[in-house]
């Protein structure tokens, strides 16, 4: 397991611990939908609630005020900018194929695509640089 992992699971432990608290202090009144992320009192949070919170925190935060789906997609776009793999962006979206990551998110290949280009032009200059480089063999 790795060090996100270990810390997500130690997070929502604590978060479990807060919600037991959390019914022991409502008592009878405490509705139980066994949910992972609920009111004080157990009943479900709705969405908007959320969205709202998120823009009113962005906002306290000194951000623009922009919705909660837009922090899912600034943090892909960023990811695929920095050079993390495709597929890793897919799996943490929680997309089904990486078609639907690579189509959703085309607007960062032409950059993609020119970083590429750098980074194997300069192992290629590195290799004529070098009698042993990674082109030796090839010649």
């Amino acid at each position: 397991m790795d060090a996100c992992s270990r810390h997500s699971l130690t997070r929502l432990r604590a978060h479990r611990e807060d919600q037991d608290a959390e019914r022991e202090l409502v008592g009878v009144g405490y509705s139980d939908h066994g949910l992972v992320f609920a009111n004080v009192d157990g009943t479900p949070i709705y969405p908007e609630g959320v969205s709202r919170t998120f823009k009113e925190q962005a906002v306290a935060h000194g951000l623009p005020p922009i919705r909660l789906h837009d922090a899912r997609h600034t943090w892909a776009t960023l990811a695929l900018q920095s050079g993390v793999y495709p597929k890793v962006v897919q799996e943490r979206l929680g997309h089904a194929s990486i078609t639907i990551t690579l189509q959703t998110y085309s607007h960062v290949i032409p950059s993609m695509h020119e970083d590429a280009a750098e980074t194997v032009a300069s192992m290629i200059r590195a290799a004529g640089d070098t009698k042993g480089g990674p082109l030796a063999a090839a010649r």
